[in-house]
């Protein structure tokens, strides 16, 4: 079997094959493994994360990192990384993090408290419609966590705007919770009592990464497969089937009984599935919305930055006009990110707000960050180490117009028996999600 894509996805659809006895090889037209996920240490004692920067581990991905023997390795986040800002009339205030809090926090007003009281009595709506997550949420909340929660945090998971993402794919387990309760509150509830009854422990999944970077997982699947099997630097264009399975245009052309799709939108639309002549065309792909953002890590010496930097990071709701979408905390998060009395920082540029200030010369957007963490954090002075990278196409934009991409996905695993396509484009960015999609992707192949 084939998997055409070295991300987490196609990994993780290789080692599931690799467990159920089949043979596999894993194509890529990168020079490493992992995708978006890229760790890198640098002199000095810098950890550059230019991807994601930590993984939630639900069940299933603690499971996974014990099959791989990354226990000795795993770091999970900080005590000190509990806080999460937000931007409020300009100044950074700390989310509240149970009911408790933010029912005494100052961050929201009375009247939100009583909305939030409120939504516990919401009823379930017979919705035909999918609608944007703006007004799903604000009909639920009301404007003032809409601005406040909702829209920052959107803008850090998906870099994008709430008014334009769908409800029912960008957040399904906020959708399905509506449809099964009414209530999320009560939707909350009842999955924290199902938690309890599994034995699970209470509150969200663990924060984790790895001592040398995230990317230490990607390399960990990637060496989990025998000898061969990656076969890096091999771009793939065409995909034709026969009738003893598929042919991949590599060089020596090779033929496979199944091939598993794990690339993202733009690389989709580029590769032809069928006869020549008579290919699928998935090129529609291509206009599934992927702003730019660009992460520059920044170290800088610790007696520079005032914050006591005491949380995960910070993010800035579009009310608040601020020309960045956030920074991350990460040598607060987690140890080994920056040497001795330095810290390092993470600022995102870009996203559907600014995409582009994302493509801008460094020169120009290290004069904007500067500024910004000057009135945020009081950063008072350059930086001492700097490394930009720029995602030209960074997130894909679950919109309203998102059925239409996946009725094209499924044509084409119709009209192609043995053809299977998972990811980011169709099963969720989140880390945890690629992973499930590289599962998905194999029981699809092995059925």
């Amino acid at each position: 079997m084939a998997v055409v894509g070295a991300g987490l996805t196609g990994l993780s659809a290789a080692w599931h094959l690799r467990r159920a006895g089949r043979d596999v090889a894993v194509f890529d037209v990168a020079e490493s493994p992992g995708g978006v996920i890229q760790s890198e240490r640098h002199a000095g004692g810098w950890l550059v994360e230019s991807g994601p920067n930590s993984l939630q581990e639900t069940p299933a991905v603690a499971a996974l990192l014990r099959e791989l023997g990354l226990e000795s390795v795993r770091q999970e986040a900080s005590s000190a990384a509990k806080n999460r800002y937000v931007l409020r009339d300009g100044r950074l205030c700390p989310l509240p993090l149970s009911p408790p809090d933010f029912f005494r926090s100052g961050v929201f007003s009375v009247r939100t408290k009583l909305r939030v009281v409120r939504e516990l009595f919401h009823r379930r709506l017979p919705r035909l419609n999918d609608l944007p997550l703006a007004d799903f949420f604000r009909e639920h909340f009301g404007q003032e966590l809409l601005d406040y929660a909702l829209d920052p945090f959107v803008s850090g998971i998906y870099a994008g705007d709430a008014a334009k993402l769908s409800a029912r794919h960008s957040f399904p387990s906020l959708w399905k919770a509506e449809h099964e309760h009414g209530s999320l509150i009560r939707a909350q509830i009842a999955s924290a009592k199902a938690r309890r009854s599994r034995g699970e422990p209470p509150g969200p999944p663990p924060i984790v990464s790895f001592a040398e970077g995230l990317a230490t997982l990607p390399r960990a699947l990637a060496g989990a497969l025998p000898a061969g099997s990656l076969r890096l630097g091999h771009s793939v264009r065409h995909i034709t089937p026969s009738r003893a399975g598929w042919i991949l245009d590599v060089s020596p052309a090779e033929r496979f009984s199944h091939v598993l799709l794990a690339l993202p939108a733009p690389a989709l639309a580029r590769l032809a599935v069928g006869a020549p002549g008579a290919a699928t065309s998935l090129a529609s792909l291509d206009h599934l919305e992927h702003p730019s953002v660009a992460s520059l890590f920044l170290g800088f010496r610790r007696t520079d930055v005032a914050h006591p930097l005491d949380g995960f990071g910070a993010l800035m709701p579009s009310v608040e006009k601020r020309s960045i979408l956030g920074v991350l905390f990460n040598s607060t998060l987690f140890p080994g990110r920056a040497p001795e009395n330095h810290v390092a920082l993470t600022v995102m540029v870009g996203g559907a707000r600014h995409g582009d200030l994302a493509r801008h010369p460094l020169e120009y957007q290290m004069h904007v960050v500067q500024r910004e963490l000057g009135a945020l954090l009081g950063v008072k002075a350059d930086p001492v180490f700097v490394r930009r990278t720029v995602w030209p196409r960074a997130i894909p934009q679950y919109q309203l117009n998102h059925d239409s991409h996946l009725e094209v996905i499924s044509a084409a695993e119709t009209r192609h028996p043995g053809l299977h396509v998972g990811g980011p484009v169709r099963d969720g960015i989140g880390l945890p999600a690629c992973l499930a999609a590289g599962e998905r992707l194999a029981r699809a192949a092995l059925a």
